[in-house]
């Protein structure tokens, strides 16, 4: 049977759910499945298997719900590289996009009205909801704002800005049902530091709310030094030497002519997480 479920306005509004004040963001990501016809999962093209929630995959599949896959922050990396990775063969289907860029919107919106029309035809609804699900600062109010062509979901650089579920209409019988961002159960296992290398990595935190950010660097350097190298016009494999060169290119000196370490290293995570480095 259909569930049913409530919404404050008819553009856009809350779901009423039960006690949804006690409920865990993982519970109201699992419901939102529930009642999903087409589920879309927001990637970052740069790091997919980081951005990927398996668990929320098999659950999707599990009440064969239909998936699609959006790769998006395309324009942060080189295309080919993406088309090259050999993980997309588990991801079909899915489509490449670039909200900055206005990259591949229509592909994504052909590929929903096609599942979609699928889904209502096999389950004779009368209309179509489509969940998004994502990683945090994945992109998914930037791709929901892009369909829809309007403001309809917040956008923050912070990532988990959406607090609550939002249901926007997209064309006549077919709407959006979006959430906040949510981790995969598995980091819960992670040590604080490698959460918080994953989290300045990814951009959950900010690189300016970033803690330890030499140690941050530090791993980023140790996993893609040849694109630090390329990038900076350096040769040393040390992060601590990588700290002290850019903090004397960029002049952040401090008393005694010795480098701000912290400002130098989150000044590094900053072009990590712009896409300077790639």
């Amino acid at each position: 049977m259909r569930v049913r479920y409530s919404f404050s306005s008819r553009k856009t509004g809350t779901i009423d759910v039960t006690n949804r004040h006690r409920q865990g963001i993982p519970k109201v990501v699992k419901d939102l499945i529930r009642i999903s016809d087409v589920v879309l999962f927001v990637l970052d093209a740069r790091y997919i298997e980081d951005t990927r929630n398996l668990e929320l995959e098999q659950l999707a599949k599990s009440e064969n719900k239909r998936l699609i896959f959006i790769l998006n922050k395309v324009d942060m990396m080189d295309e080919e590289v993406l088309k090259a990775n050999p993980v997309l063969k588990e991801l079909y289907p899915y489509v490449i996009l670039s909200c900055k860029l206005r990259k591949g919107i229509r592909q994504l919106r052909d590929r929903i009205k096609i599942e979609s029309k699928r889904a209502l035809k096999e389950k004779k609804f009368e209309k179509a909801h489509i969940g998004v699900i994502g990683y945090p600062n994945a992109g998914k109010s930037s791709v929901i704002n892009l369909l829809s062509g309007r403001g309809s979901a917040g956008i923050s650089k912070e990532a988990g800005f959406t607090k609550g579920i939002q249901k926007i209409r997209l064309v006549k019988n077919i709407y959006l049902i979006d959430t906040p961002g949510v981790l995969p159960k598995e980091e819960e296992e992670l040590s604080k530091q490698e959460a918080s290398d994953k989290h300045a990595k990814v951009g959950i935190s900010n690189y300016d709310k970033v803690k330890e950010p030499e140690l941050v660097v530090a791993s980023l350097f140790k996993d893609n030094l040849k694109l630090f190298k390329k990038h900076y016009q350096i040769e040393t494999d040390d992060p601590e030497e990588l700290i002290e060169i850019i903090g004397r290119r960029r002049c952040f000196l401090q008393k005694g002519n010795k480098i701000n370490i912290d400002k130098t290293a989150r000044t590094i995570v900053q072009d990590w997480q712009e896409g300077k480095i790639r």
